[in-house]
């Protein structure tokens, strides 16, 4: 094989290749599935990045709307995917994202310390009102299968945002990968609702 067969070949795996990942993008991001769901969520005792020990109930009410997701920082697919969108999302409100708690929640607490989440914190950029927590493994185990997002281990997770206007209102579970935009827009609508 020549070297410019050799070379139009790569370039068109390389163009296939860009072609692929460009469906499947397109493919995530049109599977996306809103429910609006009530959660009861038991007392479990969380640490946050900063190493303080903290109730994962009080966490969720302190009076703000709440962004919620689930993430491992030695992740490399939807968890950067999520965390990115979070940095975004907080970007977006300029000035009043200190008035929304985003919280990101450890699936892999034995890995994930809060020295750790602070790293992974930095990385995106996370304001004041975004937290990370990490705890034990029952305690991770019991916030995810209080938000019905336990799949058995992490790599069998999947992109879920859980999103409240206040506390006591119902939750927006969004599946899927959702925009940056698109959480703007749905938190706009929940503080609109009665």
């Amino acid at each position: 094989m020549t070297a410019t067969r050799s070379t139009r070949r790569l370039a068109t795996l390389g163009a296939a290749a860009l072609a692929g990942a460009a469906a499947l993008s397109v493919a995530w991001a049109s599977v996306i599935s809103r429910a609006t769901v009530t959660y009861q969520v038991p007392e479990i005792r969380l640490v946050r990045q900063d190493g303080r020990a903290v109730s994962l109930p009080h966490e969720l009410d302190d009076g703000r709307p709440v962004l919620l997701n689930f993430i491992f920082t030695t992740c490399s697919s939807i968890c950067p995917l999520a965390s990115r969108t979070f940095e975004e999302f907080q970007s977006k409100l300029g000035p009043d994202a200190a008035r929304v708690h985003l919280m990101s929640i450890s699936i892999d607490p034995e890995q994930d310390t809060p020295a750790r989440l602070s790293e992974y914190a930095q990385k995106f950029h996370a304001g004041a009102g975004w937290q990370y927590y990490t705890g034990t493994v029952d305690a991770s185990i019991a916030a995810q299968r209080a938000f019905d997002v336990y799949r058995g281990e992490k790599m069998s997770h999947t992109a879920v945002t859980l999103m409240r206007a206040a506390p006591g209102k119902r939750w927006l579970r969004i599946e899927g990968f959702v925009t940056p935009d698109e959480l703007v827009g749905e938190l706009r609508k929940l503080l609109e609702s009665p």
